[in-house]
């Protein structure tokens, strides 16, 4: 077990318990020991997350706690983008929309933060949009990707629609389609079943294949593309 491993349980426990001044503690220790910003979100943050997910679905952790937990990670997650070190813009946009809970914007926050810090121009709309309205911001804008976060298996079929029909009216073929989160984690061969050209189980794997992929098109006949997964703890 890595140093930051040894952190993640305890910072959980702190979260779950809605205690501000013990996850501020564990997040500078964390960084006492030599993580970069960027390092803490993919080592620390992602993991506990994960944890607090995955009991939240299995009914082993109350609203109360799921509550409290996601909104101060949330905190925890805004102030540590701030100290991200930034790149020089590198031509590719993103557009970015996820599942309707509080939790699901947490997990898409930590992709496209990482993602803007890297040169990627981000427009991120969060949950809840209209497969509609999100059709029509790709057609108007041509974003060089379209990046869906879910973790619920109740948002699949609307992504499974949403990219069925950019795929059929052609009008996006230059938008390459990403898909990450949880629900994509629990299910070998989700994403390529529905048709995306990219997944990844994390955000910063998802950084890195979108950065290393970006010419992948399943709708052109290659296979999708992603990150060895890792079995659930």
């Amino acid at each position: 077990m890595t140093s930051m491993d040894a952190l993640v349980e305890p910072l959980f426990h702190a979260l779950v318990s809605g205690s501000r001044p013990e996850s501020r503690a564990l997040v500078a220790d964390a960084l006492n020991l030599g993580a970069s910003p960027e390092e803490v979100v993919s080592g620390l943050f992602w993991p506990a997350y994960e944890t607090i997910d995955r009991l939240y679905r299995a009914d082993k952790l109350g609203t109360l706690s799921h509550h409290m937990a996601t909104r101060l990670l949330r905190v925890h997650t805004d102030q540590i983008a701030a100290r991200f070190t930034r790149r020089e813009a590198n031509g590719r946009s993103i557009f970015a929309v996820c599942g309707p809970t509080d939790a699901d914007e947490l997990g898409a926050q930590m992709a496209v933060d990482l993602l803007e810090a890297d040169g990627y121009d981000i427009a991120f709309a969060g949950g809840g949009i209209a497969n509609d309205e999100i059709l029509a911001q790709v057609q108007d804008f041509q974003p060089s990707v379209l990046l869906l976060f879910a973790s619920a298996p109740s948002d699949l079929p609307n992504i499974r629609r949403l990219i069925d029909t950019i795929r059929e009216i052609g009008a996006c073929s230059a938008t390459q389609v990403a898909v990450g989160g949880g629900v994509f984690n629990r299910a070998d061969g989700l994403a390529e079943e529905i048709g995306a050209d990219v997944w990844a189980s994390s955000p910063f794997e998802l950084l890195s294949v979108i950065t290393e992929n970006a010419a992948r098109r399943a709708g052109a006949g290659q296979r999708t593309v992603g990150r060895k997964r890792r079995k659930a703890a």
